[in-house]
């Protein structure tokens, strides 16, 4: 794409001074806008231009303008960048290798599914999701379930945009020709073109830089999972059951388990988070409610945040690196959201220890090395990884359930105490979901949803007393007045009388019948 000659030092050189120009806006992701380029063709090395020339030359430089204008075009309106996030996440799936699945791979994993099924159907009296069985690549997951982190990470997203925005208004300088676009660091007056304030470009640089921290975050989430509802909380829209065998065997090597056994175990994790997602229907919309209600509440200090970006010289590219990825401010924590945070690591403790306690239960006669694959699995989850780690930067939480030991244990004392029924009775309505108290004392669950219907039950006939009450007070005045109305009858009756009625001894009516002869 550029008449430059094969120079190998000088395109070193060329690209380190593109590297230079995009650390402004791009900072630690700049290396993924490279990659970006260079999927679509784009030779990073010759827009920069010939070293020493002074000005990169303007064919080329055109080229990474629009790679820049498109993080600021249409797609780019919302809080976050949904065109960046799935550029960026498909690029860091397959950064470790995606290979295709081979046929016998998507057989095994959708033999284990299946499997899975028929061993929990002994154990737990909720049915399958049903909906189909996958075997998917990385790229395919992150295909599937991007859309559900867009979901939860754009309420937080458009309120540091906006803020930002708000502060940073006046902070940008205006380019010398008047128009009053931003000049931008290390590019061209007027280059990212006319139209556009100040406040909106950076609302959409902000949605950019959201997109790719998301895109970062589901493209690394698809090394780690092992199908689609291992942090928890529901990422598909419908019912299914997923592997990814290459997750699945990169998990299996160096442990002591075979292959087959550990596709098994995880299989059956997956079924069992897919049967209560399904079959719970108020469980997946409670687990959405709770990060909603924490992202609204999302409070950023305006004052705090303009007094510390107040002397920011906006041409340092690190002081507006700062700025755009939330580095000068943090979010700030109501007690409501802390509230909320707790509900949350308990509701997601609870999902997590059901899941543990029904998946062993069903594994236990079938594989031998349950118990260190459970342990192995709760160690994992309970430390999180990079992927949840970027997650928690950007909302402020983390997905992780931090009482599961003490979740599988409740469920385990139900298990013992009254069987699977009593078990999964639990979920039968949000009123009977465990607390915090119940993770404490497992024993005593079923003594304070006693005391708590008991006091219910006081409550609704507490109700019903008033409410009688009320209806017979009500009764009474309806009986008074009809006793009333009787009583003034007679007196004002004379106009309700018949004109034409027979008097007393009349045959008929008069002039009635025909005259006498």
């Amino acid at each position: 794409m550029s008449n430059l000659p094969d120079d190998p030092e000088g395109a070193e050189e060329r690209e380190r001074m593109l590297r230079s120009m995009l650390e402004g806006f791009f900072g630690d992701r700049t290396d993924e806008v490279l990659a970006q380029m260079r999927a679509q063709g784009i030779d990073p090395a010759a827009l920069a231009g010939v070293p020493g020339a002074g000005a990169p030359d303007p064919a080329t430089m055109q080229a990474v303008l629009a790679q820049v204008q498109r993080l600021l075009s249409s797609s780019g309106d919302g809080p976050v960048n949904a065109d960046v996030a799935h550029d960026v996440a498909r690029q860091v799936a397959v950064a470790e290798g995606d290979p295709s699945l081979t046929g016998g791979q998507a057989k095994a994993a959708t033999d284990a599914l299946g499997v899975a099924e028929l061993w929990l159907d002994a154990v737990t009296d909720l049915p399958p999701a049903g909906g189909p069985k996958h075997a998917w690549s990385r790229s395919e997951w992150v295909e599937a379930t991007l859309p559900a982190w867009h979901g939860l990470v754009a309420p937080v997203a458009t309120s540091v945009a906006e803020a930002l925005a708000t502060v940073l208004r006046d902070q940008l300088p205006e380019d010398l020709s008047g128009s009053g676009m931003p000049a931008v660091p290390g590019l061209p007056v007027g280059a990212l073109g006319s139209g556009l304030d100040p406040s909106e470009m950076m609302r959409r640089l902000g949605s950019a830089v959201f997109g790719m921290q998301v895109g970062q975050a589901a493209g690394t989430l698809s090394r780690e999972v092992f199908g689609a509802t291992d942090v928890g909380v529901p990422l598909l829209t419908g019912p299914a059951t997923v592997l990814l065998p290459t997750n699945v065997a990169a998990f299996a090597e160096g442990l002591d388990a075979p292959p087959e056994e550990v596709r098994h175990f995880l299989a059956l994790r997956e079924a069992a988070h897919a049967r209560l997602f399904a079959h719970v229907p108020w469980l997946p919309a409670h687990l959405h409610a709770l990060v909603e209600s924490y992202a609204r509440g999302i409070t950023i200090d305006i004052d705090m945040l303009e007094q510390q970006v107040r002397d920011i010289d906006m041409s340092d590219p690190d002081a507006l690196r700062g700025a755009l990825t939330g580095g000068v401010f943090g979010l700030q924590h109501t007690p409501e959201q802390e509230a909320t945070l707790l509900r949350l690591e308990t509701a997601l403790a609870l999902v997590e220890g059901w899941v543990t306690e029904v998946a062993a239960t069903a594994a236990l006669p079938h594989l031998p090395h349950t118990y260190p694959l459970r342990e192995m699995i709760r160690r994992r989850r309970a430390a999180g990884g990079p992927a949840e780690h970027t997650f928690a930067t950007l909302v402020g939480l983390e997905l992780r359930p931090r009482r599961s030991r003490e979740a599988t244990a409740l469920f385990a004392h139900l298990l013992a105490e009254g069987g699977p029924e009593a078990r999964d009775a639990v979920w039968q309505h949000p009123d009977l979901l465990p607390d915090d108290a119940d993770l404490d004392d497992p024993a005593g669950y079923h003594t304070r949803r006693a005391a708590q219907a008991q006091e219910q039950s006081d409550v609704d006939a507490a109700l019903a007393q008033i409410f009688d009450a009320a209806e017979s007070d009500e009764d009474q005045e309806q009986v008074q007045g009809q006793e009333q109305g009787q009583e003034q009858g007679p007196a004002a009756g004379a106009p309700d009388e018949d004109p034409q009625a027979p008097e007393d001894g009349d045959d008929g009516p008069r002039g009635g019948g025909t005259p006498a002869g």
